[in-house]
């Protein structure tokens, strides 16, 4: 799989180095994905043991990385947006991105796809917006809800009772089970609920009645309320800045950084290109599973067999002509319902105007929105927007990969998010096999058996998909899982946002730096 991302970003297979055999480290690091970069970060600026990170990608980010079409679009791997639980992540990209210049700042504006409806995320705080008979159900289901709370003695099972106990069955059927299925691709009733924490608004039935009766939205809610984003290159435009603040001489990306086997006992990582690394500590940012596998300890590969995950098909289009006033500054849109096979699009030229070619570069029309053939193969001008598209997939929710792209641009047209006639120059579609780690019913009993028994052997499995924990899966969390990993190997501290996710998401926590080598929490 890594080896694919890097021969599609760089559009060449990468060219076999010198192998360098017998390499010895204090630390090593796999992946320089956001945690594998937070992790090497901080053992540079520590400076108290030797330390080297390896990925199999020349180009560093990992699941946070941006590709560039043939004709200069840019797309993220999924809908990556910067906002940080952690002072001393700011300071980081800060430092890797000083300039003013160099970041945009948005307002999240935010809509879910209903009823023919634009309704204001998020959808269950700003149900007065939608027709009355929905209103009705959504309204009667909250009530319910808020009668059953009151006399509730035992905690909801999965997922799909917490919506139900915190929302009502209204709000359930009209958008929380068919948009999580169609961004988890399980039941809701497979999923726990320990994972929540911010990611979803439990409404206040006071306010959304008084939103009812004067008629108007909520305000913005959750942790993404505002963000930034590179003016340059992406969200993987970020991840290559940290990267280049790293001495070369401890880095090894490509050909020669393809890991092919992990010796636990010998503590030992070979190369495909011969090259072996002895370490005296492993942090690991590859999945859990692929990991395990590499490993080849049978009770490690049973216990993953209890983790499940989705893959993520990500598909651009871009568009000749202004952006329609229609769009106007949205950012990302929900789609619960069935109209179109994607879970949620992101307006991907409003987040900078270098996410496109600029107006001057002549692009032919390849077809219209409505499968229509160009009238003409003329190259001609822009203005140009792009349209972001997320679909998931799994074994409980097949896809039909060989029509998606089609039935993408038919979904995006059943929504109104572009018009019959408008002219498509640009396409992309990449598939990413681990896109979301499912945080199903079974997950707590996996990790909690694997992260102590790898930790015993001398990794430390960090990550999106090497902790396997959601919930401290965005960038911030994922950077700083590295960050906090090198602290314990070196100095002992607390890996706070592994162990103590609710804290990290909290209001609590409300500024976090590191101070050679010590955690100071200021609350």
């Amino acid at each position: 799989m890594l080896s694919s991302i890097a021969s599609t970003i760089t559009g060449k297979e990468s060219a076999p180095k010198q192998a360098q055999t017998n390499l010895e480290v204090d630390v090593l690091v796999i992946g320089a994905g956001p945690t594998g970069l937070g992790a090497a970060k901080r053992l540079n600026q520590l400076n108290s043991a030797s330390w080297l990170i390896v990925d199999s990608n020349e180009t560093p980010g990992g699941l946070a990385s941006t590709d560039v079409t043939p004709e200069g679009f840019l797309y993220d791997v999924g809908g990556h947006v910067i906002f940080s639980h952690y002072k001393y992540f700011d300071d980081c990209l800060d430092e890797a991105l000083p300039r003013e210049s160099d970041w945009y700042h948005h307002q999240r504006v935010s809509y879910v796809r209903c009823k023919n409806l634009w309704v204001p995320y998020p959808f269950q705080n700003n149900i007065s917006l939608l027709p009355q008979d929905e209103k009705v159900a959504c309204m009667n289901g909250m009530i319910d809800a808020a009668l059953e709370c009151r006399v509730a003695n035992i905690k909801p099972k999965n997922f799909d009772e917490w919506i139900v106990r915190m929302m009502g069955e209204g709000i359930a059927d009209l958008f929380m089970r068919p948009y999580n299925f169609k961004v988890w691709a399980v039941p809701t009733t497979k999923m726990q609920c320990e994972w929540l924490g911010e990611r979803v608004a439990a409404p206040d039935l006071k306010t959304v009645t008084k939103n009812i009766i004067l008629n108007k939205p909520a305000p913005n809610w959750g942790p993404n309320a505002t963000f930034r984003f590179p003016a340059e290159g992406g969200t993987g435009g970020i991840w290559i800045a940290v990267a280049n603040t790293l001495p070369k001489e401890n880095t090894i990306f490509g050909e020669g950084g393809f890991v092919t086997a992990v010796d636990a006992e010998k503590k030992l990582v070979t190369m495909k290109n011969g090259t072996t690394v002895k370490y005296k500590k492993l942090i690991n940012t590859m999945a859990l599973d692929s990991l395990v596998n590499l490993i080849g300890d049978k009770e490690l590969i049973s216990w993953t067999k209890d983790l499940f995950y989705s893959t993520t098909h990500v598909i651009g289009v871009g568009i000749r002509g202004e952006r329609p006033e229609r769009i106007g500054d949205k950012c990302w849109l929900y789609f619960p319902e069935d109209d179109c096979p994607f879970y949620r699009a992101t307006i991907f030229s409003n987040y900078s105007p270098n996410n496109q070619p600029q107006s001057s570069v002549k692009l032919p029309t390849l077809q219209l929105a409505n499968g229509s053939p160009a009238t003409s193969d003329e190259a001609k001008d822009g203005p140009y927007w792009s349209l972001m598209f997320e679909v998931s997939e799994s074994t409980m929710k097949p896809v039909d990969v060989q029509n998606l792209l089609k039935d993408t641009i038919q979904g995006a047209v059943n929504t109104e998010l572009i018009k019959p006639g408008d002219e498509i120059v640009s396409t992309y579609h990449r598939a990413f096999d681990h896109g979301y780690p499912t945080p199903t019913l079974e997950r707590n009993g996996a990790i909690n058996q694997l992260l102590p028994k790898l930790k015993d052997m001398g990794i430390w499995s960090r990550g999106r998909f090497g902790s396997w924990k959601y919930e401290v899966g965005n960038q911030d969390h994922s950077f700083m899982l590295g960050v906090e990993a090198v602290d314990n190997i070196l100095n002992g501290a607390t890996e706070l946002t592994l162990n103590y996710p609710d804290f990290v998401n909290s209001r609590a926590n409300t500024e976090r730096r590191l101070v050679d080598g010590v955690q100071e929490l200021k609350l």
